[in-house]
C-alpha cells in the first residue's frame, strides 16, 4: 500500500493522546487512578449537560441537526455576534483541519510555533503545505517579532495559540496589536482560544480576539466546550469568523459532524454559570497551590493562563511519566514537543493535587 499513499502522508507524525484512565488500570492493576494529562475539567461536566443529555437519550435514533440551529442561536445571542459568523466542529480539532482544507492549497505556507499544540502541524502537513516553524522564546513565550519575519507572499495562514498549548502561556493585547499591524489583509490569523475563559478570568492584558474580527476580515478563532465547561467526551468546538469565510468553512464541514447530545450538552453548558464560576476561581487557586509545591521542591515551572502547567523534572520526563503511572498519575510527557525533562500536569481537584505533590515527590527521590 506504500507505494499507493500520498507521498506527503508518508512524512506525518501521528498524533499520541494522553493514555485514558481505565486503560492504565487495567495495564498495571491500579484502582482510583488520576488523569492530569488531557487539561480536562476535573469537576467533570456542567450538571445542567448532563440533566439535559439524560433527557435527551430517546431520541438517538435520529440524526442530528446537522446546523446545530439552537445551539448557533444562543451561542451567536450570549457572544453577541450574527448566527451566520458560527460554524461548528467535533472540538476545536475539527475546526482547525476545516480551516486548512478550505484555505490552505499545496505548497502554501504556513506559519507555527514550537512547541506548540501539535494538530497545527500535522493538518497542514496532510494538506501539503510548506511549514515554517518559528521556535518560542527562552520563556516560552510566542516570538511574534520572528513569525512576523516568517511571513511572504506566500504565506497562508499563521497559528497563534492564545493561551499556547502545552506551555500555557499567553500574547498580550499589546504584543498581538504589534503582531498584526502592517500585515497583509489576505494573510489567515487563525486564532486558537481553546484555554479563553481561563485566560480571560485572570488576566487583564489578555486579548478577546473577537476585538480583532471588523479589522481583520481574514481572521478566525477557535473555541471549545471541551475545557472549561468539562465536555471533552462529547467533542463539540466552533469557531468565530467572518460569515464569508464562515461558509467556506461550512462547505468542507462533514454532514451531523455534532452529535445529538453534543448540541444538547453545549446548549444546557451555556447557562450555567455557578459551574463556570466555581472551575475558574479553583483552577487560579489550585495553581497557585501547585507553583509553591514545585518552588519547594526546587523545580522550575512555566507560569501558566490555563488549567495546565510545565514543569521541568530536571530527568528524562519519559521516566518520569512511567514511574507516576505506578503511583496511580497520568500526566504528559513533552517528549514530542522536544522538551525532553519537563510534563505537562492538569490542574485537578484539591485532594488529587496534593496526593499528585507527594507522589511527585517519592519518584523524584
Amino acid at each position: 500500500m506504500k507505494n499507493l499513499v500520498k507521498p506527503n502522508i508518508l512524512k506525518v507524525k501521528k498524533y499520541v493522546p494522553g493514555k485514558p484512565v481505565e486503560e492504565v488500570e487495567r495495564e498495571l492493576g491500579l484502582k482510583n487512578v488520576v488523569k492530569l494529562a488531557s487539561n480536562e475539567n476535573c469537576f467533570g461536566p456542567s450538571p445542567l449537560a448532563v440533566a439535559a443529555i439524560r433527557k435527551a437519550l430517546r431520541g438517538i435514533n435520529r440524526y442530528p441537526d446537522s446546523s446545530s440551529f439552537y445551539l448557533k442561536k444562543k451561542l451567536a445571542a450570549s457572544l453577541g455576534l450574527a448566527e451566520d459568523g458560527l460554524v461548528f466542529g467535533n472540538g476545536s480539532d475539527e475546526i482547525i483541519c476545516m480551516a486548512i482544507k478550505a484555505f490552505v492549497s499545496d505548497g502554501d505556507e504556513v506559519v507555527i510555533a514550537k512547541p506548540t499544540f501539535l494538530i497545527y502541524e500535522i493538518a497542514s502537513s496532510l494538506q501539503n503545505a510548506d511549514i515554517k516553524i518559528v521556535p518560542m522564546t527562552q520563556d516560552f513565550k510566542y516570538d511574534l517579532k520572528e513569525m512576523k519575519k516568517a511571513i511572504t507572499p506566500r504565506t497562508k495562514m499563521v497559528f497563534i495559540a492564545n493561551p499556547d498549548n502545552p506551555t500555557g502561556t499567553y500574547v498580550t493585547k499589546k504584543e498581538l496589536d504589534e503582531f498584526l499591524q502592517g500585515l497583509p489583509e489576505k494573510l489567515i490569523i487563525f486564532l486558537d482560544e481553546a484555554y479563553f475563559e481561563f485566560a480571560s478570568y485572570s488576566f487583564k492584558d489578555y486579548p478577546n480576539g473577537m476585538d480583532y474580527l471588523a479589522s481583520r476580515p481574514g481572521m478566525i478563532l477557535a473555541r471549545t466546550f471541551s475545557k472549561v465547561y468539562g465536555l471533552a467526551g462529547l467533542r463539540i468546538g466552533y469557531a468565530i469568523a467572518n460569515p464569508e469565510a464562515i461558509s467556506y468553512m461550512e462547505r468542507v464541514r462533514e454532514p451531523f459532524n455534532i452529535n445529538i447530545l453534543a448540541q444538547v450538552g453545549a446548549l444546557a453548558a451555556l447557562d450555567d454559570k455557578a459551574f463556570l464560576k466555581k472551575t475558574l476561581a479553583h483552577v487560579e487557586t489550585e495553581r497557585e497551590y501547585l507553583y509553591s509545591a514545585f518552588r519547594k521542591m526546587g523545580l522550575e515551572y512555566v507560569r501558566s493562563a490555563t488549567n495546565f502547567m510545565i514543569v521541568n523534572v530536571g530527568r528524562d520526563c519519559k521516566e518520569v511519566f512511567s514511574a507516576l503511572l505506578k503511583e496511580g498519575f497520568i500526566v504528559r510527557d513533552m517528549k514530542a514537543w522536544g522538551l525532553d525533562t519537563f510534563i505537562r500536569v492538569t490542574v485537578g481537584t484539591k485532594p488529587e493535587n496534593r496526593r499528585f505533590i507527594t507522589a511527585l515527590k517519592k519518584v523524584l527521590k
